[in-house]
């Protein structure tokens, strides 16, 4: 195997990573095809599928490249030698990020490979009926965001189609005018991968759902079922000048896309401190745990 059978992700690929992912279904949410892809023009994925297991490398602009932890039914970890040996000929400090705690207590030789815990990028999990019932004291803040919201707006839940698609482009812009998305490096990256999303959404096939009011689009959530009992969140936006419209969009689109599933994962915060805040104030039923994993400095690998 050459570094040159990797290929750089392309739609066309998606049957590939959805059949490998159907056999062993993801528990981070990075590992599905469609955060991959929309994401390309950030991190530069190039991938190979070998004995059974895709893998992947990330190749961020301006960063070092790393590895994503291989998946699907092969032996991963053999495939994680390989990835390791491939990642060397890129890097003299190889390097698998994003790694979940049950690959780590599965797969990882501790004589030979360190585990360091990445609390930045550990997902956040919620039970789905949580989210939607907002019930008790711990969610009565929010309650009282919905309430005023659906008292003081009038408004349309939407289910996204193609026809929608323009719309949900015409927010987008709207929201990143709001952010001054063009002064901000990681927000002009955000807003390009939505616009992947979006002008590929029957490609990539998620579910995406909007509040329209007074016929304009001021949020939208887009997700797709992660495994069998989760579902994940890839986008969310809300116009930030309607109060509630956040918590609205985020209780209406479990309402109704994930009612019968049990969880929710709604990613990482990136150790941004607003984000954390904002979505410990939804109480995680648990964390997905990450870890970056490295060569021992006296060992192989």
């Amino acid at each position: 195997m050459a570094s040159d059978d990797f290929r750089e992700i392309d739609i066309a690929h998606k049957e590939i990573f959805d059949r490998v992912l159907h056999q062993e279904p993801s528990e981070t949410s990075e590992l599905n095809f469609t955060n991959l892809f929309m994401w390309r023009h950030r991190n530069h994925p190039v991938w190979l599928e070998w004995k059974g297991c895709l893998m992947i490398v990330l190749r961020p602009s301006g960063n070092t490249p790393f590895g994503l932890p291989p998946m699907g039914p092969g032996n991963k970890g053999e495939a994680l030698e390989v990835l390791f040996a491939e990642l060397g000929k890129l890097s003299p400090e190889p390097r698998v990020c994003r790694v979940g705690e049950a690959f780590v207590n599965r797969y990882v030789d501790r004589e030979r490979y360190d585990a360091f815990f990445d609390r930045d990028n550990s997902d956040y999990v919620y039970m789905t009926a949580d989210l939607i019932e907002l019930s008790g004291r711990k969610y009565h803040r929010k309650k009282n965001h919905l309430n005023r919201f659906l008292k003081s707006y009038p408004f349309e839940y939407r289910h996204m189609d193609i026809e929608l698609v323009e719309c949900f482009l015409d927010m987008q812009e709207k929201w990143c005018e709001i952010r001054e998305c063009v002064n901000n490096p990681e927000l002009l990256s955000e807003d390009y991968a939505v616009y992947e999303a979006l002008t590929h959404f029957e490609a990539l096939d998620y579910h995406g759902a909007a509040i329209e009011i007074g016929s304009r689009i001021e949020a939208f959530s887009l997700g797709e079922i992660l495994n069998p009992h989760t579902a994940v969140i890839h986008i969310e936006k809300a116009n930030p000048d309607i109060p509630g419209l956040y918590v609205a969009m985020n209780q209406l689109f479990c309402r109704n896309a994930w009612s019968e599933i049990e969880y929710v994962n709604r990613e990482q915060d990136l150790g941004i401190a607003g984000l954390r805040k904002a979505k410990e104030s939804y109480f995680p039923h648990h964390m997905v745990n990450k870890y970056t994993i490295v060569p021992k400095i006296s060992g192989g690998g």
